[in-house]
């Protein structure tokens, strides 16, 4: 094992994700990827971009969440770890990176959303897991 993907999403399932990831990093001596995608702009999505304050806010709130993925990465004593932010359809990109960084495993995390809630938007844990042949480690929220 060479490479760990570790799906970020800055829920309150990240520090659990983080430190199992790094278990599965240090003990098969993997590289560590901390993967943050974040929601596509409004314009990419086929919708207008909005006003430039709508734009505007949408720049800082992309900033601060490299500066916390940048961090978590820092944190990290010995593995080797880089942090990626990047933007795109959630269960898509994250299946898309670990392809591209050749990924033996990915990490994400499981909110615990009732049935309902799956019925309705679905879950990117669910969409990751139905389109990818890459073993997953699930982390669920809960206790």
């Amino acid at each position: 094992m060479k490479n760990i993907l570790a799906a970020i999403d800055f829920s309150d399932v990240t520090e659990k994700l983080i430190e199992q990831a790094k278990r599965q990093a240090k003990y098969n001596q993997a590289k560590l990827w901390l993967v943050h995608v974040a929601s596509p702009d409004p314009d990419f999505a086929g919708f207008e971009a909005g006003p430039q304050t709508v734009r505007d806010t949408r720049a800082k709130v992309l900033h601060k969440d490299r500066e916390k993925l940048q961090k978590y990465a820092a944190d990290i004593e010995g593995i080797e770890t880089e942090a990626l932010t990047i933007q795109g359809p959630i269960s898509q990109t994250i299946i898309e990176q670990a392809k591209r960084l050749q990924a033996d495993m990915i990490v994400i995390g499981s909110h615990g959303h009732g049935l309902l809630f799956h019925a309705l938007i679905g879950s990117v844990c669910e969409g990751v897991l139905k389109h990818t042949d890459i073993p997953l480690l699930i982390i669920p929220e809960r206790e």
